[in-house]
């Protein structure tokens, strides 16, 4: 029939509409922010696809299409909060001299800034009991920024040395941002990096 209307093609599943897709990249922005947001109020276990979805303003289905699992949202909203790509070229890029400091003065850098911290708090207190936050950390920390930087040095063991230049962060940032034990909870942060930044350039640089 001449006046039938034609059929519409049905999604697939977590396949957005035509016009949600082509919201363009500021809609995958938008989506990581409110992640990070929701993420970082709400913890690992209450946050939904569906809330991130909400407070960002799309299709829960967008989400899913651009992200994937939940699992991958939080990495991305993490990775927005540390910014690997920008870091390593940062951290590494004049030599090996000063990269303890350098190294140090970036990590606590993040954690002093609030809009920053509220995420890595969620990170590192669900790290705790779930295996996927977990998983985000090592991937994120140790993968992404460490092992990159130690690798670049092109020292032995990179792998090695990164886990211990990374126990060392991750311990003092749960000490000084998590159970807050006095008195590194209040200690100056240039003091920290003074401090700390001695033994990160012997982990990552020393034969």
């Amino acid at each position: 029939m001449s006046g039938a209307e034609p059929v519409r093609r049905r999604r697939g599943p977590g396949r957005p509409r035509q016009d949600e897709a082509e919201e363009g990249p500021g809609t995958q922005e938008r989506i990581r922010l409110a992640a990070r947001e929701v993420f970082a109020e709400r913890g690992y276990d209450k946050t939904s696809v569906r809330g991130i979805a909400k407070v960002a303003g799309v299709d829960p289905a967008l989400v899913h299409h651009y992200f994937g699992s939940k699992d991958d949202l939080f990495a991305a909203a993490i990775e927005v909060t540390m910014e690997p790509a920008l870091v390593v070229p940062a951290v590494v890029g004049e030599g090996p001299d000063g990269i303890g400091e350098r190294l140090a003065r970036y990590f606590l850098g993040v954690w002093e800034n609030p809009a920053t911290r509220a995420p890595l708090l969620a990170v590192i207190r669900s790290a705790l009991t779930h295996e996927a936050a977990a998983k985000v950390l090592r991937g994120l920390i140790l993968r992404r920024v460490l092992e990159r930087v130690a690798a670049d040095l092109d020292v032995p063991e990179p792998t090695f040395r990164a886990e211990l230049a990374a126990s060392h962060l991750i311990g003092i940032a749960f000490v000084r941002y998590v159970v807050q034990i006095e008195p590194l909870a209040s200690a100056d942060s240039e003091e920290i990096v003074a401090l700390v930044a001695p033994t990160l350039q012997r982990y990552l640089t020393e034969a």
